[in-house]
């Protein structure tokens, strides 16, 4: 197919695909599927070989938030059974970290709901850093307290953060119809502070919430440009008592050809299968590893993932590594950018701010398609409801019991 050809060349050589390009992966047919990944896992290869980073999530902070952000059942007026608790002791935020790294993560992820973090609640983070990082040598860690104010950014890298999550979700054409509380400026505004601050910026997007393949192909453009070094894909999860609890608009080859977009438009970015993979993929996840270079382990924010170790099977099962905590993740021309930190934003890079390309967090992970876009085939039938993949997290952190890790 000479569309594959051609985005292999473009992601080998770091080169923008067309939009054209980018929709015509997403209108590709499920006889064209394998062909597809084959094409992305090529370029996937040449940045990232056979690796995979284990991300693990802490939700420091669950439920009780004022915005109103559709996709979260932590969501002003959500009436969905979550986990609510407030801020996690140091201690037992580390204790929770300990989990997952002992199952093979490399970064954690710190979460907390709400719009954004006070000064103090900037300071208890700073403290549970500390806690982590002084347990768990070379330790990431990645903060995700929503907006930032000016400052909060600098001093969470200097309490030694390593990143900062905040996704875009959504394109800025339809951002109001999810979210009304904040703007996708504020959005964008929050990553460009964790950039100039000097943090790995992690923005990515949710696919399945109604959206067209014109606003998938959009906020990947848009992250492209922001430039971040990790994109986290969440596949929404349709939790009962949210406004998108009735959207099951995504299949299995519907993901499958998402993450193929992605991967083609961020060729040497980390790509992260974030929440709802388990819920979308289903047993089409060993074949995401060959878009995606990145996943999280164990449990998301305030529902229940895989087993940790059936995903360390899995990836095992597949021909990949887990990476280890020595390797860096990202390509060398990004790494050398930094200057040698976890990531890195230079000019060379997937979403260079001279190119024209690549927060909060979904409820997966933290953390689909209504029409056709114009000039495209229509995509795959909407995958049927699978409610029996979908369980509230009931242990882990804000619980006695043992973490799933």
């Amino acid at each position: 197919m000479d569309l594959l050809n051609t985005l292999v060349d473009k992601g080998l050589r770091r080169e923008l695909p067309t939009r054209e390009e980018a929709l015509a992966v997403l209108a590709t047919s499920d006889d064209d599927l394998l062909d597809v990944v084959a094409a992305a896992g090529k370029v996937r290869r040449k940045w990232f070989g056979r690796r995979v980073k284990l991300n693990y999530l802490v939700n420091l902070k669950s439920g009780l938030c004022p915005e109103d952000c559709s996709y979260c059942s932590q969501r002003l007026g959500s009436t969905a059974g979550i986990l609510k608790y407030t801020w996690l002791k140091p201690d037992e935020a580390s204790q929770a970290a300990a989990a997952g790294l002992a199952g093979g993560a490399k970064r954690v992820c710190l979460v907390a709901s709400g719009r954004g973090p006070t000064d103090r609640d900037v300071d208890r983070v700073s403290e549970t850093i500390k806690a982590i990082k002084d347990g768990n040598e070379g330790v990431e860690v990645c903060a995700c307290l929503g907006l930032l104010s000016d400052g909060q950014a600098e001093r969470l890298r200097e309490a030694g953060a390593d990143a900062y999550n905040h996704n875009l979700n959504t394109s800025e054409s339809t951002y109001g119809e999810i979210t009304t509380t904040h703007t996708y400026a504020d959005r964008v505004d929050t990553v460009n502070k964790a950039h100039t601050a000097g943090l790995s910026a992690c923005s990515g997007l949710i696919a399945g919430m109604g959206e067209s393949d014109e606003d998938l192909v959009d906020v990947v453009y848009a992250l492209r440009e922001l430039d971040p070094d990790s994109v986290p894909v969440n596949f929404l999860i349709p939790v009962e008592g949210t406004p998108l609890a009735k959207e099951w608009n995504l299949t299995p080859q519907r993901c499958l050809r998402i993450l193929a977009m992605v991967r083609f438009v961020c060729p040497d970015v980390e790509v992260r299968i974030a929440g709802g993979r388990e819920v979308h993929l289903r047993t089409m996840q060993p074949l995401a590893l060959h878009l995606a270079n990145s996943i999280f382990l164990g449990d998301y924010l305030t529902t229940e993932g895989q087993a940790g170790k059936a995903d360390l099977e899995m990836i095992a099962d597949a021909g990949f590594e887990v990476e280890g905590a020595g390797q860096a993740t990202l390509p060398e021309h990004r790494v050398a950018a930094a200057g040698g930190g976890c990531g890195s934003h230079g000019s060379a890079g997937c979403g260079s701010h001279e190119s024209a390309g690549c927060g909060s967090h979904a409820d997966g992970g933290v953390c689909g398609t209504a029409a056709p876009a114009p000039g495209t085939e229509a995509s795959a039938p909407a995958g049927e409801p699978r409610t029996d993949l979908v369980a509230v997290r009931r242990r882990g952190a804000g619980t006695d019991l043992a973490p799933n890790a």
